[in-house]
């Protein structure tokens, strides 16, 4: 199947959502391995590019192997994102989508973000100004609401198809909810069927039958992983595998996920650094190995890193220990 953004046409319907320390590039090309058919980038700030802001270059990286790509926008005032937008629209990336999700307090305490959600009128300002200006298609990702007294996902969904959006992500949670409780995909349901652009839907989704089940229950045009992928990139080919075929497909055995632990180390090096990509690997790591033997005390561990050398040595050790783990198997992946 294929989802028609714009002029940019998706092969397939697996999104990998945006977040903040997570989806930079390394991480990207690993879920586009996996089987990722659309990309979002970490948010980027339209005030950073407007003043130059030195750690908003490396956010702007998009390599041709990931393509098709969203970059995402974050901001409240029309001018600057249209032109900060039309600024940067010769990049190597497809679509330029719209952060109206992000629940962060110092985002949101900016009238950025999910607190867009309060402003219909601001919301349909910044999309027709973007959509006037770019000839690459614009995109917004959107929550419930902002509260749980105020679920606008519908009335915000049609104000940005009226005003040119070529699609919009729904995450099933309000802004209060952060990423606590349950997401309601009704919501995602009631967004389909009141809008005639795709909608892609987003919360919740950690097992290949989640994803089954969102689109059966929603009827959405695409399906946005975030957080069931952090540490887990193959998620993406399980879930293509199931959808498919209806196989589940075996967790990867600890041989290859300690590969990729240590690929994904190189690959943050050579992009950011010794210093800085191994510090962002922790987290990571941390990632990788939940629901492992004794990972609470491999994390421990990971901390005093300096070197993938040193990363290296320990994940072998750490690997030798839990295959002698009696019973331990399949389970004990996430």
């Amino acid at each position: 199947m294929s989802i028609q953004i714009g002029n940019v046409t998706v092969e397939g319907n697996l999104f990998l959502g945006p977040m903040a320390g997570v989806t930079d590039l390394p991480f990207r090309i690993l879920c586009k391995e996996q089987g990722a058919d659309f990309i979002y980038t970490e948010m980027v700030s339209a005030k950073g590019i407007m003043y130059n802001n030195k750690n908003t270059e490396i956010l702007l990286q998009v390599e041709e192997q990931e393509r098709p790509v969203a970059l995402q926008l974050f901001g409240s005032d029309p001018k600057i994102m249209s032109e900060m937008a039309k600024k940067i629209e010769h990049r190597n990336f497809d679509v330029v989508d719209i952060n109206m999700g992000c629940p962060v307090p110092k985002v949101v305490n900016n009238g950025e973000g999910s607190a867009l959600m309060k402003q219909p009128k601001l919301v349909g300002e910044i999309v027709s100004a973007m959509t006037k200006i770019l000839e690459k298609p614009v995109t917004v990702k959107i929550r419930k609401g902002f509260g749980n007294e105020d679920c606008n996902a519908v009335e915000i969904a049609k104000i940005v198809e009226d005003n040119g959006g070529a699609a919009v992500a729904v995450h099933g949670r309000t802004r209060e909810q952060y990423y606590s409780g349950k997401a309601d995909w009704s919501v995602i349901k009631q967004v389909k069927e009141a809008v005639s652009i795709p909608v892609i839907g987003n919360g919740d989704i950690f097992t290949p039958q989640d994803a089954k089940q969102m689109l059966d229950e929603t009827g959405c045009d695409g399906i946005m992983l975030a957080r069931g992928v952090r540490g887990n990139p193959w998620l993406f080919k399980q879930i293509k595998a199931y959808l498919a075929t209806g196989e589940l497909l075996p967790k990867p055995p600890i041989e290859e996920v300690i590969e990729t632990m240590l690929r994904h180390a190189r690959m943050q090096i050579e992009f950011k650094g010794d210093y800085i990509g191994m510090r962002e690997m922790r987290k990571h790591v941390a990632w990788y190995t939940t629901g492992y033997p004794q990972s609470a005390k491999l994390r421990g561990q990971i901390n005093e890193m300096e070197s993938v050398e040193d990363l290296e040595k320990l994940l072998y050790q750490y690997a030798d220990i839990i295959s002698k783990q009696e019973g331990f198997g399949e389970s004990c992946m996430k």
